[in-house]
This record gives structure tokens, C-alpha cells and sequence, in this order.
């Protein structure tokens, strides 16, 4: 994953739980669980570009084993 995305889907987590918080502060449902989506969605691309690295790094390692260079 790029530091670009990693900082991005982290940014969105950290916006969703201020969201959250200032929701439950003003009693204020909407954007509380808008917040809480946020959260998800932001840990749901990151867990998705993760996996997408280590896909990435299993074809590269039996790339290189077949090309007898591992």
C-alpha cells in the first residue's frame, strides 16, 4: 500500500471518530453513526489494501522462486 492511501484511510478513521464524538456530544444521532460509518469504511479499505500488498508479495515470492531466484 502506498503511504498515500495509508494516511488517507487513516484520516478518514480519525474524522469519523471526531464525528462520532461530537455527535454523542450534541446528542446528535445522524452524525454520530455518520461518523461511525466513516470508522468502517476507513478500516474496511485499509484491511482491503493490506491484503491487497500481501497478494502482491505472494505472487512476487513464487515469481521469483520459479525464476530461480529465491
Amino acid at each position: 500500500m502506498s503511504v498515500f492511501d495509508k494516511v488517507k484511510d487513516k484520516a478518514e478513521q480519525l474524522v469519523g471518530e471526531a464525528k462520532e464524538k461530537l455527535g454523542q456530544a450534541t446528542d446528535n444521532r445522524d452524525l454520530e453513526n455518520s461518523g461511525k460509518k466513516d470508522q468502517v469504511a476507513g478500516q474496511a479499505k485499509e484491511t482491503g489494501h493490506d491484503l491487497r500488498d500481501k497478494a502482491a508479495g505472494v505472487v512476487h515470492d513464487a515469481q521469483d522462486k520459479f525464476s530461480g531466484r529465491g
